[in-house]
């Protein structure tokens, strides 16, 4: 039996005040509204950790990482540690996306930016309308409000 397990019967003995000394000594701490530990380990979760971790690395055209990136440099270097391929490109990578709704997106999905039929930018839904992105060159990553509504979705297959 997990510590997870444990918890609601332990509660009973305990009495609810318990409740969260009881979580915390087994291990798990048990609060809505906060992922558990099955859903933080997916592939898209664990990329968003990753480009947050790189919070102020110098962008850099053509840069994959690890200390430098371009904005699909940080994309692809982000999914990599978290055991997915994409391709070089933000182009390339919205072409090996599943495409999906404004409504349907998640923390960890990709956000691409577009001109017409043309994708130039690409960073990680964050969510609450924000990414992680490499802006551009003499700028930093960084997490930033999305500033148009020229955005196509994009989850990592």
């Amino acid at each position: 039996m997990t510590a997870l397990n444990r918890v609601p019967s332990l509660m009973a003995r305990a009495g609810t005040a318990s409740a969260f000394a009881i979580a915390a000594v087994g291990g798990s701490i048990v609060v809505p509204g906060v992922a558990t530990d099955a859903a933080a380990a997916t592939p898209a979760t664990k990329a968003l950790q990753v480009a947050a971790s790189k919070k102020g690395s110098p962008y850099r055209y053509g840069a994959t990482g690890p200390r430098r990136f371009d904005c699909s440099g940080l994309t692809l270097y982000s999914f990599k540690k978290a055991g997915k391929k994409l391709p070089r490109t933000a182009a390339q990578q919205y072409n090996k996306t599943k495409h999906i709704s404004s409504k349907s997106r998640k923390a960890g999905d990709l956000v691409f930016f577009h001109s017409g039929s043309s994708v130039y930018h690409v960073g990680i839904y964050a969510g609450k309308g924000k990414i992680w992105h490499a802006p551009k060159t003499g700028d930093v990553v960084r997490l930033q409000k999305i500033w148009t509504k020229s955005v196509w979705y994009g989850r990592v297959k």
